[in-house]
């Protein structure tokens, strides 16, 4: 009998990567926080999950045939921040305190997930070895 692990793993399995995606989205905001003119990017997680989960690919030629399809579970859609500041007169966007703040909650949503997965292979390797 095969396993399926769409239905092992669940949406965790899509959940990483999405995760990943956007830390590195917060953590840009973050490194930026003085940059004059920048405004804070933000990752819609729900769409960027969509598509993950739908294993929507975003076509990007390939030059070589062992090249691996780019999917949108990596890309995402990348949203402006709505400012919760008042403008500083250097046009900058980023909230550093709600940043830091979002940036925590990503990662413990991402370290959730892990530990789902984890427990959920864990499962599966017992049941293989038939513990």
């Amino acid at each position: 009998m095969a396993i399926s692990f769409n239905n092992a793993l669940g949406i965790h399995q899509y959940t990483v990567g999405v995760r990943e995606r956007n830390a590195e989205m917060i953590s840009s905001n973050i490194a930026q926080a003085n940059t004059p003119g920048y405004k804070a990017k933000a990752l819609d997680f729900n769409k960027a999950l969509q598509a993950a989960s739908s294993g929507a690919d975003i076509h990007l030629s390939r030059t070589d045939g062992r090249h691996i399809p780019a999917s949108m579970a990596v890309v995402g859609e990348t949203l402006y921040r709505i400012p919760t500041q008042p403008d500083t007169g250097d046009g900058n966007t980023v909230d550093v305190d709600l940043e830091r703040n979002l940036f925590m909650q990503n990662q413990i949503r991402h370290q959730a997930s892990l530990d789902f997965l984890g427990g959920k292979f864990k499962s599966m390797t017992k049941a293989i070895k038939g513990e």
